[in-house]
């Protein structure tokens, strides 16, 4: 089995991947359009030129990694993408060949945390447009993709991992609860600058509270956000 995961930044996708890394039976990739993405944007991220020299910048490259052998001689294959590296010239066909997984999180605390670490982040930056155009390709190809919300992944873990475990047909493994405190050995190249507190836990961490309170552009981000992530969210475990 093929996971793609789909998140926006700042949205649990780690701790999701160090879970799924747990697993004997599971190779993981985390991220692989970054490199892609960034080349054909320009953007400046945060230690650009190390992401670009550690990934393919061709995506067609990527999607043949993606569809191809396996790492590790492994049954299963999770696959962490950030849906807003799915920009134009970035193909999206290929996901009707694996199972597809969204991962959602309210926009007040997806704004909050990303611009903790990223200078004023707009719409297009935090990957919700782009989650709920590709939820709409995929419904529209026949397929029935599964979302799962952070938040209750949060509230309780083993619940809602053995939820999304029978709903993409894979056995659950009590292992997903805890991971080895310092990072995935397939961390992408980033890592140092995004991973710091996931790296210092070993399961996931304890019930989110109340919702941040964000003012000025980030509330308007916010705002700009919801609709998307109310349309996915109807449709979650």
């Amino acid at each position: 089995m093929r996971i793609a995961m789909w998140s926006g930044p700042r949205n649990l996708s780690t701790a999701m991947m160090y879970s799924f890394g747990a697993r004997a039976d599971m190779a993981v990739v985390d991220e692989p359009f970054y490199a892609a993405y960034l080349a054909m944007t320009g953007l400046d991220h945060p230690m650009r030129n190390e992401i670009l020299a550690s990934q393919p910048t061709d995506p067609s490259q990527v999607v043949t990694d993606l569809l191809g052998t396996i790492p590790d001689g492994k049954p299963h294959f999770y696959q962490k993408h950030m849906s807003q590296h799915m920009i134009d010239g970035v193909p999206r066909d290929w996901t009707r060949e694996v199972t597809n997984v969204f991962l959602i999180r309210h926009p007040a605390r997806v704004a909050a945390s990303f611009a903790a670490k990223y200078e004023n982040p707009g719409l297009m930056d935090i990957g919700f447009v782009q989650q709920a155009e590709l939820f709409q390709q995929l419904l529209d190809a026949g397929q029935q993709p599964v979302v799962i919300d952070s938040h209750d992944i949060r509230d309780d873990p083993e619940r809602m991992l053995r939820r999304l475990c029978d709903a993409i047909g894979l056995p659950w493994d009590p292992a997903m609860l805890h991971w080895p405190e310092g990072g995935h050995k397939d961390d992408g190249v980033w890592a140092e600058h995004w991973y710091g507190a996931v790296h210092r836990s070993t399961g996931f961490a304890r019930k989110e509270g109340e919702l941040p309170s964000v003012r000025d552009t980030l509330a308007d981000l916010a705002e700009a956000a919801m609709p998307y992530y109310e349309a996915l969210k109807s449709h979650k475990l």
